[in-house]
């Protein structure tokens, strides 16, 4: 589920909830369409939060020294979502 999941939820639980106007015996879907539009508002929510965190960089820098010419070498390396960034 994602982002145009939790969009159609909430459209779905609105035209349930406002534009039907059916009375169905022991059955309430103005109830029925506010759960949805919640349900709906959640899984936007979830979606957007999960999104956000896969946008994570991580930066690692490595020093080493050359035993043959006693230079101090400084590797740095960028990755987002685990990619390399050029």
């Amino acid at each position: 589920m994602g982002i145009g999941s939790g969009i159609a939820l909430i459209a779905i639980g609105a035209i349930v909830a406002f534009a039907i106007d059916i009375d169905i015996a022991g059955i309430d879907l103005t109830m029925i369409g506010y759960i949805l539009m919640a349900a709906g508002a959640l899984v936007f929510l979830i979606s957007l939060v999960m999104m956000m965190r896969r946008r994570s960089a991580v930066s690692t820098q490595r020093t080493a020294v050359d035993p043959a010419s006693g230079e101090r070498i400084t590797t740095r390396r960028t990755t987002d979502n685990g990619e390399p960034l050029a």
